[in-house]
């Protein structure tokens, strides 16, 4: 793919794509202009951490606290999980009550005995769909 910058202070930030068709290259792409500098903060003790939602592998809800689990941190969120579903785009999806997952992020699923469907995510965490959101998870992903 050719990739043509023109940097100019003059001008409004534009994204033009030239593409035979619709790939995932192209929705990234144009997930990663639409969101711009969308960024949350992150606190680990004393520290804050400046986090952009790509590098983000989940949020997850555990003692009434909301965290952002990336490669190797588990950062605590100042918004609740209803918050960061507006916020965030379509790369994020509800599993359930307590955990938005990012679809790039995800490693692999397993299907339990019992029918239940189970999550992992490159970084080794693992939860579970909840049987309200598994429609909605396999539409997404295009799986029947």
């Amino acid at each position: 793919m050719k990739c043509i910058v023109n940097i100019s202070e003059n001008c409004n930030e534009e994204v033009h794509i030239f593409a035979r068709k619709r790939t995932r290259l192209v929705d990234e792409i144009v997930n990663l202009a639409e969101s711009g500098s969308k960024e949350l903060t992150g606190y680990l003790e004393s520290e804050a951490y400046i986090l952009s939602l790509s590098e983000i592998y989940c949020f997850a809800v555990e003692n009434n606290k909301t965290y952002a689990l990336t490669a190797d941190k588990k950062l605590w969120i100042k918004l609740r999980l209803y918050q960061l579903e507006e916020m965030s785009d379509e790369r994020f999806i509800k599993i359930n009550q307590s955990c938005i997952v990012n679809i790039n992020h995800i490693l692999k699923f397993d299907v339990a005995f019992s029918g239940m469907l189970n999550v992992k995510l490159k970084n080794g965490y693992t939860d579970y769909v909840s049987r309200r959101n598994v429609k909605a998870v396999k539409e997404r992903l295009g799986v029947k």
